[in-house]
């Protein structure tokens, strides 16, 4: 047997050191993606389409490298705390809705504003729109808090647990209308002509089936997946919202990951929005059947009537004075 060259016996011995260091490396890697969680709090049902998105498609999306960790019902942080979580790094990513975080930068209120976005694509176009860069920014400077993709939550309707037909914004006086806590969604409850009433989504169910509150605004989804249906009377279709969420996650975070891992989660985050928005735009083409079945009146009121009344009310208020100028004709351009 012949016997290794001396050369021929150091080569190898490298390439064993090599293979070695190459298996630890890998260990290691495997080790860290293990102990990576994103951290997400949310208090919508894991039923809901953005949850059901998140889990099928966002997760997988960056399973090579970190686990999904959702907690659903404001079982982790109560609805509207979310934000801070992030900021105080208690907490990896939410689903944040413009109202949210117009309390902490009013330019955002523009995109709580009535009847803005015209419908789902358009929506996807102006998060992606140039004069959107400065606000994004904005949030991760302030917040800390960088913003993922949008994710089409629906056209928001009226849902109301009292008889009377509803026409125009008049016919919506003294409702109390349960609306999220913060200053812009109140401020959309009044331009709807009703009283609007603060309440935890989590709440809204008991609180609509004892009297706490007249009626709540959902998109259609929402509505079936809570139940709301078992407590209420009528539908009233003014799609006064395009409402949406941002998939946010911790900048603190995102600045931890290579290159290729933060392309491989913006590709997971635009996939769920993708396949959320889809599913979404799907149930709510048949969800008034589904509800006049239940025995609910659905019907569409004066949405003239509806639109001139709450576009007037912006308008008319500060909400409108911290809007970036010239942003509505952007909007309205795309």
């Amino acid at each position: 047997m012949k016997l290794l060259s001396q050369s021929s016996a150091s080569w190898m011995k490298n390439l064993m050191k090599m293979t070695a260091l190459s298996v630890s490396m890998f260990a290691a890697t495997a080790a860290g993606a293990a102990d990576m969680k994103l951290r997400l709090s949310a208090p919508s049902s894991e039923s809901d389409q953005r949850a059901v998105a998140l889990t099928t498609v966002f997760g997988p999306g960056v399973a090579s490298f970190a686990e999904f960790e959702p907690h659903w019902n404001a079982s982790l942080f109560k609805q509207g705390t979310e934000l801070e979580a992030i900021a105080r790094g208690n907490l990896d990513m939410a689903m944040a809705s413009a109202q949210e975080l117009a309390e902490f930068i009013p330019e955002f209120s523009i995109f709580s504003a009535g009847y803005m976005h015209r419908d789902a694509d358009h929506q996807v176009a102006v998060f992606n729109a140039d004069f959107m860069d400065p606000l994004k920014e904005q949030v991760e400077d302030t917040l800390g808090v960088k913003l993922l993709t949008v994710i089409y939550l629906g056209r928001r309707q009226l849902n109301l647990r009292t008889d009377q037909e509803v026409k125009t914004p008049a016919d919506l006086a003294g409702v109390k209308l349960r609306m999220p806590g913060s200053d812009s969604w109140q401020f959309l409850g009044k331009a709807l002509g009703a009283n609007p009433t603060p309440m935890a989504f989590t709440e809204v169910y008991t609180g609509l089936q004892t009297g706490a509150v007249d009626g709540q605004d959902n998109p259609l989804p929402t509505d079936k997946d809570a139940k709301f249906y078992e407590v209420t009377k009528q539908i009233v279709l003014t799609s006064h919202l395009v409402d949406l969420n941002y998939l946010a996650i911790s900048k603190k975070v995102w600045d931890k990951l290579t290159p290729e891992q933060q392309a491989q989660l913006q590709k997971a985050a635009d996939d769920a929005a993708a396949f959320g928005r889809k599913n979404q735009l799907a149930l709510e083409g048949e969800l008034v059947d589904f509800f006049v079945e239940k025995g609910l009146k659905v019907y569409e009121p004066d949405l003239n009537a509806f639109r001139t009344h709450v576009q007037n009310a912006y308008l008319e208020s500060d909400f409108s004075d911290t809007w970036p100028e010239g942003m509505v004709e952007k909007i309205n351009k795309l």
